[in-house]
């Protein structure tokens, strides 16, 4: 049986989904979007999500077409109808779709917003990749100036993705004024002398929402924490390195540009951050 999705206030399956083509998501990019865990049929980190969806919107002036309470009731009725255990929640919102393409924002009283959800399965807490750790490779950060914002402009973030695959590595670190922004679809970490270093919050970067419980969980366990910039350079010579997201957790790092880190395994740091958030994402979710 096909997915259930979530496409403006009716649930269908997945073939009978249609969206404009006149859809400024589609046609310019405008429009935002999150990914929400599910662990053991429940969410995890919804309030965050919500919190940084609200907050997405409002330095778009793009209009909610739902409220935040609603927006968890779908959420947990595609979860339901899908019977998904574990995995994700795509959300996608957009100005909508006017009569014509322009380049002016449409009157939000005569173009409602359009919202998209779909469920998504994957292996969360027991993904083989996390023992192996993984490969990145360092590129030039290209993106817009508002990364903060979560919006769908991810042809960058795909493009180094593949750029990663033809250098035969699993994803890229994107590097501006010689430091270390983040990951393609995450956030980027090292750890030196025990010290956890990731770069400090600003437009630059996405604010992370995994990223914000990690570090909440790292400093409640006594690990020391340093926001600031790192380079490549210091990375190679880190002890550990690591990136998070909302469907991959703590994820160790093991190869930067073709260099060893560490031992070239898992490191102790990443996968005991691994386990207390997996441990208290499953006491937590909704």
């Amino acid at each position: 049986m096909s997915r259930i999705v979530y496409v403006n206030g009716d649930y269908l399956p997945e073939e009978e989904a249609k969206v404009s083509i006149f859809d400024r998501g589609f046609l310019m990019a405008d429009g935002v979007y999150e990914v929400t865990s599910v662990l053991d049929g429940k969410l995890v980190d919804f309030d965050g999500h919500a919190k940084r969806l609200e907050r997405s919107l409002n330095e778009l002036d793009l209009v909610a077409p739902v409220t935040m309470d609603e927006l968890l009731t779908i959420h947990r009725e595609l979860v339901a109808r899908n019977d998904l255990e574990e995995g994700g929640v795509y959300l996608q919102i957009t100005r909508g779709a006017p009569a014509d393409r322009d380049f002016v924002f449409p009157d939000p009283a005569e173009t409602k917003a359009t919202i998209v959800l779909f469920t998504q399965a994957k292996n969360l807490a027991n993904s083989p990749a996390v023992q192996k750790g993984i490969s990145v490779i360092s590129i030039e950060d290209q993106r817009w100036a508002r990364r903060d914002i979560k919006t769908v402009q991810l042809l960058y973030p795909s493009m180094g993705k593949m750029m990663a695959k033809a250098a035969g590595a699993d994803d890229a670190w994107m590097v501006e004024d010689g430091q270390v922004t983040e990951g393609t679809s995450n956030n980027a970490y090292i750890v030196k002398g025990g010290k956890i270093i990731t770069r400090q919050l600003s437009n630059d970067i996405l604010h992370g929402i995994t990223r914000a419980a990690v570090l909440r969980l790292a400093k409640e366990a006594q690990m020391e924490v340093e926001e600031r910039g790192f380079t490549i350079e210091e990375a190679q010579q880190a002890d550990e390195a690591f990136i998070t997201s909302a469907t991959t957790f703590v994820q160790p790092v093991v190869s930067i540009d073709g260099a060893t880190i560490g031992k070239g395994e898992a490191g102790p740091v990443a996968l005991r951050l691994r386990e207390i958030y997996i441990d208290e994402s499953r006491k937590k979710a909704i």
